[in-house]
């Protein structure tokens, strides 16, 4: 697999801590294990959307964080951050949907190395599950009627981007049309591959036209038991830090989370920042684009648990795509030009492309003057007569 290297580079400073599960005890509210110092978390350092953020933070993306509510408590949420409203949740027992928006937006801040992915959007806290049962999808996991609600509530807001942070164990005629609407409104719908039992599948994960996301650990593995065909992209879900619920007015973390289910909120973080990048792009398109930029697996085909490779945040932003490229899998057009053409720098004002072929067709036309001058001169020279040599 070509990944980056700190790929290659084990773990995260966890200080100490033991692992720990994502969801809270039975009967029990998540609380911080601290305010994380240590360095930056290898997750982050892969994605490593600060070297995007000169060029995009996400601004003007409503990222959708459907599952068990988010903390509005902790501070490093921005003032305004969390969007409000009817059948938003600003509180959040079990902790794995603040986890998952701090992973998507939480703000950089001086007490700590840990940041989101796309801090200039703004977040809509959707609960549908308490996260306190369990099923074959994996604990916590909700129930697909109740899913599709929130899918709709998400689309009723205008999201841009819905992640779902808790699947559901089950598929419904519900939650395919709420996944079918979204899509019809422009919406990109994330959603992890995290069912806990060998040959179990999550919804909307195996839902067509879904960013389907697999999971790796700091040395590049996938760490999920559900696997498909439908999988798109993977994405950091193992040794994780961010958010955590219970801050109580602070700046504090959870650390080191492994939770396939979060690998999802990487994706949508960078989905964020390509939408805001490229605001002509629809849902599919923005889709295609992450699948396509990915960093591909060893065997440089489809994986069923790695989908076609590991995120690629930087080539996702600026690499450049025809507008009607094919998702990766599909059969080429005779003759097509390659599919990824990748960025060194940002791309430049149309103004300046404008302003540099104009200069380009000047020289030119300089040159080609030039050639006429000298060849003229030198006729006059032989009083017009053809020289011994022929072309």
């Amino acid at each position: 697999m070509r990944l980056p290297a700190v790929l290659a580079v084990a773990g995260v400073v966890t200080l100490g801590l033991p692992a720990s599960a994502v969801a809270a005890p039975a009967g029990q509210c998540a609380n911080p294990s601290g305010t994380y110092t240590g360095e930056v978390p290898w997750g982050q350092r892969l994605v490593d959307p600060a070297r995007l953020w000169p060029l995009t933070r996400g601004e003007g993306q409503l990222v959708a964080v459907i599952g068990t509510g988010v903390d509005g408590q902790n501070t490093q949420f921005a003032p305004g951050q969390l969007e409000g409203g009817a059948g938003t949740e600003r509180s959040d027992c079990d902790g794995r949907g603040t986890i998952a928006a701090g992973i998507v937006g939480a703000q950089p801040d001086a007490s700590t190395t840990f940041a989101g992915v796309a801090p200039g959007a703004h977040l809509l806290p959707i609960r549908y599950t308490e996260g306190s049962g369990s099923s074959t999808a994996g604990d916590g996991a909700g129930d697909p009627g109740a899913l599709a609600g929130a899918i709709d509530k998400a689309v009723d807001r205008h999201a841009s981007v819905v992640l779902i942070a808790v699947p559901a164990a089950f598929d419904s005629p519900a939650l395919s049309g709420a996944v079918a609407r979204a899509r019809s409104e422009g919406a990109v719908v994330v959603s992890a591959a995290s069912a806990t039992q060998q040959g179990a599948r999550s919804y909307p994960t195996a839902t067509a036209g879904v960013l389907s996301v697999g999971s790796v650990n700091p040395a590049g593995e996938p760490v999920q038991t559900e696997a498909g065909d439908y999988v798109g992209v993977a994405a950091p879900g193992a040794e994780l830090v961010s958010t955590s619920a219970g801050a109580g007015g602070a700046v504090a973390h959870r650390w080191p989370v492994t939770d396939p289910g979060l690998a999802a909120a990487y994706v949508a973080g960078v989905a964020a920042l390509v939408r805001a990048y490229h605001p002509d792009l629809t849902g599919d398109q923005v889709v295609t684009r992450l699948e396509l930029t990915a960093h591909r697996p060893g065997s440089g085909g489809h994986d069923p648990r790695l989908g076609w490779g590991v995120l690629d945040a930087y080539a996702a932003v600026s690499s450049t795509l025809p507008a009607d490229v094919a998702p990766p899998g599909a059969v080429p057009a005779p003759g097509s030009a390659p599919a990824v053409v990748p960025a060194a720098a940002p791309a430049r004002p149309a103004s300046d492309v404008a302003a540099g072929t104009i200069a380009l067709a000047g020289v030119a036309l300089a040159a080609a003057a030039g050639v006429t001058v000298a060849a003229v001169r030198r006729a006059r020279r032989r009083n017009w007569r053809p020289s011994r040599f022929t072309p």
